[in-house]
């Protein structure tokens, strides 16, 4: 079944690939700042990167970018007129929506005065701190270079100058925390009257030292236990919970992970970015999906020759279904039968055939026009995708 990829929505991720040090529970792209930042070279590759998509994938040059999202690492650590460049590049080149959000990930201890205001002249008109807690044994654990003070200053700074939207990154399940200390951590949050609050359990990830040295935290019920509080707060307080992680005021939603949740495209800039991208071929529908080199030094070297693609596949076909789902599914308010064909090209009997059982199950509802996970669906929302996984091949 064919799509218009034109109708597809096109966002715009950029990855700023250094912090100050490694924290112990990141498996994220990042490297520890040694030394001088290479932040001219590496926006220039950034820039020669932008362009040569526009090459490859030219039906880019006919849609408009609707979010751009600066992430890293730490991309706070970057000169603001590194990040001017870029963004007037970016303008200069594509095609982008007269109310553009573009955001930028800042982590509390790398700000100050001058770099916010130089960020807000260069467009960035949303900023998501990597607060993480509002205490300091908590961040001690978690080696954050910040402490609460620092935290609680740049939100307040931030909002001074004139930033609008405004995202608070918070943990829960950290080591020895109880609910009592993430119920302080979240109402000191909402004390500031951000507009957006992302909500992450503590997660140990392969390949991060957390994983080499677990340390002790709460354990799957005390987990739950703590959402389960956590989460009314955030509804009294106004906070709509549209996403899994996700809480927003009204009109506070980040536009470009909405476009993530909603099976959107995106090109991806620097080191270890990963892109999807749908184009039509022969009257179907094929999604693409690209990730760069991964190491800085690498990602700059490329530039000698355009080479800044690490690999890239076509989705097999059997895999499009669960990739749409593993996404849309987030969203509290589920998803169209309309942008599943849109995004797919599949036909939606197909994927009705396949939820049936969890409507059964009563974790999903499904009409005539959309399917919604039900409260009990959002709990179980891990063990429902596991069921949902393509056979191996």
């Amino acid at each position: 079944m064919a799509s218009d990829t034109a109708a597809i929505p096109l966002s715009l991720y950029i990855h700023y690939p250094w912090c100050v040090r490694k924290c112990p529970y990141c498996d994220f792209n990042s490297h520890a700042q040694r030394g001088e930042l290479p932040q001219a070279q590496y926006t220039d590759a950034l820039i020669q990167q932008l362009g040569g998509l526009l090459q490859q994938y030219p039906s880019t040059y006919e849609r408009t970018i609707s979010s751009i999202f600066i992430g890293g690492g730490t991309p706070s650590l970057v000169d603001p007129a590194h990040i001017q460049r870029l963004l007037d590049a970016v303008r200069t080149q594509t095609r982008v929506v007269d109310e553009l959000e573009v955001t930028l990930e800042a982590n509390p201890g790398t700000l100050d005065e001058g770099h916010f205001r130089g960020y807000l002249n260069a467009g960035i008109n949303r900023l998501s701190i990597g607060v993480q807690s509002f205490n300091d044994r908590s961040l001690q654990a978690l080696g954050r270079v910040h402490d609460a003070a620092d935290a609680q200053d740049a939100i307040k700074l931030a909002q001074d100058i004139g930033f609008a939207r405004i995202n608070v990154d918070l943990m829960y399940a950290l080591p020895k925390q109880s609910i009592a200390m993430a119920q302080a951590d979240l109402a000191t949050a909402l004390q500031t009257q951000v507009g957006h609050v992302s909500l992450y359990q503590l997660t140990i990830e392969p390949n991060t030292e957390f994983a080499v040295r677990p340390p002790k935290v709460p354990s799957s019920d005390e987990s739950w236990d703590m959402q389960q509080v956590l989460s009314p707060m955030l509804r009294k307080a106004g906070y709509e919970r549209y996403e899994v992680s996700a809480y927003a005021q009204a009109q506070q939603q980040c536009q470009h992970n909405l476009n993530y949740w909603q099976f959107g495209d995106y090109l991806a800039l620097g080191a270890g970015g990963h892109a999807k991208l749908s184009r039509p071929e022969a009257g179907d529908l094929h999604i693409e999906r690209y990730w760069n080199k991964r190491h800085p030094t690498a990602y700059i070297d490329a530039a000698a020759d355009g080479s800044f693609m690490g690999d890239q596949h076509c989705v097999p076909q059997q895999d499009v279904l669960f990739e749409f789902l593993i996404n849309a599914l987030r969203l509290k308010g589920g998803f169209s039968l309309q942008r599943f064909t849109q995004t797919t090209g599949l036909r939606s009997a197909a994927l009705l055939d396949v939820l049936q059982p969890f409507v059964q199950q009563q974790w999903l509802k499904v009409s005539a026009q959309s399917v919604q996970p039900t409260e009990r669906g959002y709990r179980y929302l891990d063990e429902m995708l596991l069921h949902l996984l393509p056979p191996s091949e």
